[in-house]
């Protein structure tokens, strides 16, 4: 009696791998008909200017643009994890990222409270996609406020056994229910959001072999924390 060849599992770095190729794929043969549907809805406008008038215009170039942002979410949740590491002085580092969006928060009426020690050490990072993730939560704690007096709080400190980042926030605040699928792809409580944003922010904080979570409630904020750990510290 011959015994059937049973295909190995897969181990969970393969089954990672094989989930971004699909994701790599689906988003390249999507990516094309859109653009030529973008490109050919621009020829019409171009050749029948009368159409722009139509009250479904707008809303198909609306649609049109939130599946290429989509599509540029899915491209950098695939990427996420995939590091160029270097060295990096923290404490300088973070206090760019936030001369950077300074100047928005405050034409947003939001006012941006850092706490960022002075002597955070050189870690090995990823500068363009830590970046990214501090961006992402930044942006998540402006969407989150929709008050007059609005308030958020970053801090950056050292701790005994690696970094905590933090970024805190007065605004709407989330349920129990809620914070336990802030960082699912594709969850999202916004009106307009692809609900990749936060997702992409944990593949990359845990790419560099940290944690992320968050504490929050209805009407008091919330806070959310990233901890690097020092063994991402960069050698002397």
């Amino acid at each position: 009696m011959q015994t059937k060849n049973v295909p190995k599992p897969l181990s969970t770095n393969e089954l990672k791998e094989e989930f971004q190729m699909t994701i790599s794929r689906f988003s390249h043969e999507i990516r094309n008909p859109v653009s030529l549907i973008g490109t050919e809805l621009q020829m019409i406008a171009s050749a029948n200017p009368e159409v722009t008038a139509c009250e479904y215009w707008d809303d198909v170039m609306e649609n049109l643009s939130y599946v290429r942002e989509l599509l540029d979410e899915l491209s950098i949740y695939n990427q996420a994890d995939r590091l160029r590491l270097t060295a990096v002085p923290l404490t300088e580092y973070l206090q760019g990222i936030l001369s950077c969006v300074r100047p928005t928060l405050e034409y947003l009426g939001i006012s941006l409270l850092c706490e960022i020690d002075e002597e955070l050490p050189v870690l090995s990072i990823d500068r363009v996609k830590l970046r990214q993730a501090v961006l992402n939560l930044i942006r998540n704690a402006q969407e989150s406020i929709s008050h007059s007096h609005g308030k958020i709080v970053f801090r950056a400190q050292k701790q005994k056994s690696g970094i905590c980042i933090s970024v805190q926030d007065n605004g709407c605040g989330m349920t129990p229910e809620q914070t336990s699928q802030i960082f699912t792809p594709f969850t999202t409580f916004k009106e307009q959001g692809t609900g990749l944003g936060l997702a992409v922010t944990r593949q990359i904080v845990e790419a560099h072999g940290g944690t992320i979570w968050v504490s929050s409630s209805p009407g008091h904020g919330s806070v959310f924390k990233i901890f690097l750990d020092d063994k991402a510290a960069a050698p002397e």
